[in-house]
């Protein structure tokens, strides 16, 4: 799963855990921060760098990234550094974010043919650590469906930034359906496992929102290790 070539050492953990779980539509409110003054600060930029140069320092990953013309890589959303008792996240972007749990991830897609237009597929390359064991050296089954949960989720955040949305209103999985084909291995902190998470947007329904994903990894990304179908329902717009 992962090359022989030398690759930078896993960016560094960021910031000490917290936790937020919203419970009901009736009292979840959309967070005001402004993330695009998020992204653009200096540790983002300096995180977002280090983790593209990780796995483009990888071939089978680099050749990836570089298999679509104009492809759109960037950190995702949900491991961006956030302001100082922000808990938004918290699972992906510090709890998780350490050189021996999941110390590098990216989110790529093919833009659409308008700005505006929805995007159905995202992929993310994922950098597994020992920290993330269920098994020694076999990622816990709750972590692979983080994976899954976490990149399918991140349709809706491409879509929301670019407005193709209607409503930023949040969206809450519904059900995660998944079966497991096959271990999902991980690394050590020095050379941490990579694995290929694909997700898919196939079908619509009002505030119901369906998507399929898979885990891919073993000999460069090529064995289905884990699928999974899921709803996501969004919240309603709350009347004043």
């Amino acid at each position: 799963m992962t090359s022989s070539k030398a690759s930078p050492s896993p960016p560094p953990s960021t910031t000490e855990s917290t936790q937020q779980n919203p419970q009901s539509e009736e009292m979840v409110t959309p967070t005001a921060s402004d993330i695009s003054s998020v992204l653009d600060s200096p540790a983002n930029k300096a995180q977002e760098a280090h983790h593209i140069a990780f796995f483009n320092s990888i071939p089978w990953c680099s050749s990836l990234l570089g298999s679509t013309p104009n492809l759109i890589i960037s950190q995702s959303v949900s491991r961006i550094i956030r302001p100082s008792g922000c808990e938004e996240d918290a699972l992906i972007s510090q709890t998780l974010n350490s050189p021996d749990a999941i110390p590098a991830y990216i989110t790529f897609y093919s833009p659409p043919p308008k700005p505006t237009d929805y995007v159905n597929e995202i992929k993310s390359l994922i950098a597994l650590g020992p920290k993330v064991n269920g098994w020694e050296g076999i990622c816990h089954g709750g972590i692979v469906m983080t994976l899954l949960d976490e990149v399918m989720g991140q349709i809706f955040a491409v879509n929301k930034d670019s407005g193709a949305m209607g409503s930023k209103m949040p969206l809450l999985t519904g059900y995660l359906n998944t079966a497991f084909k096959r271990p999902v291995r991980t690394g050590t902190k020095e050379k941490p496992a990579i694995v290929l998470v694909v997700a898919r947007m196939t079908k619509i329904e009002g505030r119901k929102h369906f998507c399929e994903g898979v885990v891919y990894g073993d000999e460069e990304g090529r064995n289905e290790l884990a699928r999974a179908e899921a709803l996501f329902v969004q919240l309603r717009e709350q009347k004043l």
